[in-house]
């Protein structure tokens, strides 16, 4: 019997492609922990080999490489998505900041699943920027269940943030759709635009200094580095004289909330979710009893989860959405055999598409504007048999990727075996809205990218090893 765990997403599109980059340089690489013993390349949609071993997977395949890297160096699944989180504030900052918020669920050696709610939030005196949660998200879930030091799991994304990445396949696409945004913001589009205010294409080096030194002050101090001392303080006056209502005291008491994740049982899986509390757990459980009933009387997989989609939007009340509402997922299966998902936002691409000066550190917009509704779509899953992972992944985007994530979940459940890329449906507007699952039965876990998007799923071995 093979066990699935589905992470759902947005719209996904059917782009495929097999795109190689040269390695960042050797500094960078030494310091991430991909020494010369590493591969010098990677590709855009590597899928792992099956086998029992620790397995990463992002939307962007260099923070993917870094949660390889810290499963290779003994961590736990929680210290993979960790990792990959720093590095996409780095090398994917249209939709993973140190300004967003987000959902993860982890899945202990018990087989108990527990959510971690670390969303953004509007500050009481309103404006455009949110209240950032990630930062004390991934600091409390790595407190519980990380077994690597907290400075090996940030330390890669600071190094890649100060030293230079390629900017890849998967970050290319989303630049050239945002070019307006970026050229507001003189962070950003030094980093990201050419001379003539072109987006810079895949291959290019670039890199953030400043927020190389927000992450060194974040690796060496925790929530402190970042809630509290010269990183806030500069936030609070970048936000004061942008007319923001971001206050010290708010930002101080920016705190997870932790509690047991929403478990049903589906076929042959228990199947968890986010729970009620958020809109995302709201969403989701009404989705997927909409789509479980469509699928029985539609037979028609794609009529079915059109009309499951709308049928939930409706009940919600909701009209028109963003194209791009600034999302992406990530999860990891360590050799233990435990799992984290994870899907963050920074309610819209780029954010507010503005950098607080000094910092590096994109602030996300206010979950109050129209992008808002993305935490809604946030949709970390892990499916379990018998205490064992099957399935673990993450989507982000819209609604059309929650469907398609869970979509996968009932096929799963259903007996279907999810074993290639192919097997996930495509949401229809990747590489905004994305779906990736880690697909695992009683011997091996492989990797499921994204059909439509430059993902990657890597094994821990291929790093050790190779």
């Amino acid at each position: 019997m093979r066990y699935r765990l589905a992470v759902f997403a947005a719209p996904l599109l059917l782009l495929g492609g097999c795109q190689t980059l040269s390695s960042m340089g050797d500094s960078a690489a030494s310091t991430v922990g991909l020494g010369d013993d590493s591969p010098k390349t990677y590709t855009s949609s590597q899928e792992s080999k099956a086998q029992r071993t620790g397995i990463a997977m992002a939307d962007e395949p260099l923070a993917a490489r870094t949660g390889a890297s810290a499963l290779a160096s003994g961590g736990s699944a929680v210290d993979a998505v960790t990792t990959m989180f720093f590095a996409l504030t780095a090398t994917y900052p249209v939709a993973a900041g140190l300004g967003s918020g987000g959902i993860c669920l982890v899945q202990d050696p018990g087989g108990q699943v527990t959510e971690f709610d670390f969303l953004t939030k509007a500050p009481k005196a309103g404006g455009a920027y949110a209240l950032p949660g990630a930062v004390a998200g991934f600091v409390a879930m790595h407190k519980v269940y990380g077994a690597l030091p907290w400075q090996r799991v940030v330390a890669p994304g600071e190094a890649l943030a100060a030293t230079g990445f390629p900017v890849s396949a998967a970050l290319a696409p989303r630049l050239a759709s945002a070019q307006n945004i970026l050229r507001l913001d003189a962070t950003l589009a030094g980093e990201f635009l050419d001379q003539n205010g072109a987006p810079h294409p895949a291959g290019t080096v670039v890199k953030n200094p400043d927020l190389g030194l927000t992450l060194t002050q974040v690796r060496l101090n925790q929530v402190e580095g970042f809630y509290r001392g010269a990183v806030a303080s500069r936030i609070l006056t970048y936000s004061a004289a942008q007319g923001g209502g971001i206050s010290g005291a708010e930002l101080a008491a920016m705190a997870p909330l932790q509690g047991p994740a929403r478990s049903r049982s589906t076929g042959s899986f228990v199947t968890w979710l986010p729970g009620p509390r958020t809109g995302a757990g709201a969403f989701t459980g009404s989705l997927m009893d909409n789509l479980s009933r469509d699928i029985r009387t539609t037979r028609d997989p794609a009529v079915a989860t059109s009309q499951a989609v709308r049928q939930t939007l409706t009940g919600f009340g909701v009209g028109g959405l963003p194209r791009d509402l600034g999302s992406t997922g990530f999860a990891a299966v360590d050799v233990k055999g435990e799992a984290a998902s994870c899907a963050v936002t920074m309610n819209g691409p780029f954010g507010s598409g503005r950098t607080a000066a000094g910092t590096g550190v994109v602030l996300a917009q206010t979950p109050s504007s129209a992008a808002g509704l993305a935490s809604a779509f946030l949709t970390p899953v892990i499916a379990t048999s018998g205490g064992q992972v099957g399935l673990a992944g993450a989507g982000a985007g819209g609604p059309n990727g929650t469907a398609a994530a869970l979509y996968a979940v009932l096929e799963a459940a259903g007996g279907r075996a999810l074993g290639k890329r192919g097997d996930l449906r495509g949401t229809g507007n990747a590489p905004y809205d994305t779906v990736n699952m880690i697909s695992c039965d009683q011997d091996a876990c492989v990797a499921l990218t994204d059909p439509g998007a430059h993902g990657a799923g890597i094994a821990a071995e291929v790093l050790a090893t190779q």
